[in-house]
């Protein structure tokens, strides 16, 4: 299963190092947890500081349960996290022909 997560920072100032240093070492510590990084953007133009992935968890795994026990690592170490404004999680199925899975 896929799931699209879309962050909201307070200030662009946050969004940035929120990317750069904080979701960058997720993509290790999901990896650890069996989860697949398939690509971390950010808005371009947006009208709101946006940071977007989009991750693969495996058959059975909750990515809830995930997302919890990620934010309870040494990621999330020196942020704020009440910098982060908003989080969107949507779970999608990929279709026969998607080239990501």
């Amino acid at each position: 299963m896929m799931q699209l997560r879309i962050y909201t920072l307070r200030s662009p100032e946050a969004l940035q190092r929120y990317a750069a240093v904080h979701w960058a070492r997720h993509v290790a510590t999901f990896a650890a947890f069996g989860i697949t990084t398939h690509g971390v953007w950010t808005e371009h133009g947006g009208t709101a500081p946006r940071l977007v992935a989009l991750i693969g968890c495996p058959p059975g795994a909750d990515p809830d349960d995930v997302t919890r026990r990620v934010m309870g690592t040494a990621d999330m170490a020196g942020f704020d996290v009440t910098d982060i404004v908003d989080v969107q999680t949507t779970l999608l199925d990929p279709t026969s022909f998607s080239p990501v899975r």
